[in-house]
């Protein structure tokens, strides 16, 4: 898990999908932001890595809960 990716992103993006249209989520390896990402998408390529580790936002609370 990337040290970027704490408890108060993940509720933040979490958050957002439930008040906007955004779908957001997060890449593991790198930390970067992904976008129009499912909340239950698991291992989805990231586009700044390259690597299968993109998670929707919701999925990812369900790891740091």
């Amino acid at each position: 898990m990337h040290p970027t990716v704490t408890a108060e992103r993940v509720v933040e993006a979490v958050e957002a999908q439930m008040t906007s249209l955004d779908n957001p989520g997060i890449c593991v390896k790198c930390g970067a932001d992904a976008y129009e990402c499912e909340p239950d998408a698991r291992k989805y390529e990231c586009e700044c890595c390259g690597e299968k580790a993109v998670y929707g936002a919701e999925e990812l609370l369900l790891y740091i809960a």
